[in-house]
């Protein structure tokens, strides 16, 4: 089975590129991330073009903004839109919960599709909202079957130093926090792995780089694109690895695919990036 998370900054502009996407990677789950469409919106764009591809699908939106899906072949049962006791920003004025997180069992796997709150800054309201939702994530898996369990999207954290260009350039800026971090680890506390580190635990390795600058050209990302498994799945992989082709091209999103494969691993033990970087940024820059 090949499951794929991938944050696709808008589904609607990324069509172009998802479809043929599925068609040459052919993942069996994927999540996906910031689709910034209603729900009856990404039915009617993308319904009927999964349907013929074997997808069923959940989405969970609230238009412009945020926004998640699951799409599986394997099955796509026991839905579940938001997370229990999710928290309200209601520092931002909202009363509802953010559309970040659907929840299914796909192949036997509880499977979570998220997009963590940015977080701002640090002084930000929205970096404490971060930090609830975060132990809302975590009850969620800790009072399921972890052991069954993948959570993977984007976490708007990077792991430790080693997954920033430039660490330095994070000096009082969210995503390297030790509170956020913190946070990512009481989750992989509940008996999760970060099943791509563990496969390539000393390689060079991000999933997203910002549009500007020439960043992803220099190869000045971050890794904040995570797929976190239950010993279930963690015991299963084949294979794990970045698409960065699909960031290459017209159109992209920022993020690639981050994809994981279990049992077998149809494109062999590739990877920890495919392809690997042109013009990868000394590693004397990673502090």
């Amino acid at each position: 089975m090949r499951l794929a998370t991938w944050n696709v900054n808008s589904a609607k502009s990324r069509l172009p590129r998802l479809l043929p996407w599925l068609d040459e990677r052919e993942p069996d789950v994927v999540c996906l991330q910031e689709t910034k469409l209603s729900d009856d919106d990404f039915a009617a764009v993308f319904d009927e073009a999964l349907a013929e591809r074997g997808y069923a699908s959940a989405h969970h939106g609230q238009g412009r903004w945020n926004g998640v899906a699951l799409l599986s072949r394997v099955g796509l049962d026991d839905v579940v839109r938001g997370l229990p006791d999710e928290p309200v920003f209601t520092e931002g004025g909202l009363e509802v919960p953010d559309a970040r997180a659907v929840t299914a069992t796909c192949g036997g796997l509880r499977v979570t599709s998220v997009y963590v709150p940015n977080g701002r800054s640090p002084e930000d309201p929205h970096y404490a909202y971060k930090l609830r939702w975060l132990g809302a994530l975590r009850e969620l898996v800790a009072t399921g079957d972890p052991a069954s369990t993948v959570v993977a999207g984007d976490v708007n954290i990077a792991p430790t130093d080693d997954d920033v260009w430039d660490r330095s350039l994070f000096d009082g800026a969210t995503h390297v926090t030790p509170d956020e971090r913190a946070a990512l680890a009481a989750l992989l506390g509940t008996g999760l792995r970060d099943v791509l580190r563990e496969r390539w635990p000393d390689e060079r390795v991000f999933s997203y780089w910002d549009y500007r600058a020439g960043r992803f050209h220099q190869d000045q990302g971050m890794r904040i694109d995570l797929v976190l498994a239950g010993s279930g799945p963690a015991d299963r992989r084949a294979a794990v690895w970045v698409d960065r082709k699909a960031r290459k091209g017209k159109l992209p999103s920022d993020h690639a695919p981050v994809v994981l494969d279990l049992d077998e691993a149809p494109d062999g033990d590739v990877g920890p990036v495919v392809p690997p970087p042109s013009a990868p940024a000394p590693l004397s820059r990673r502090r």
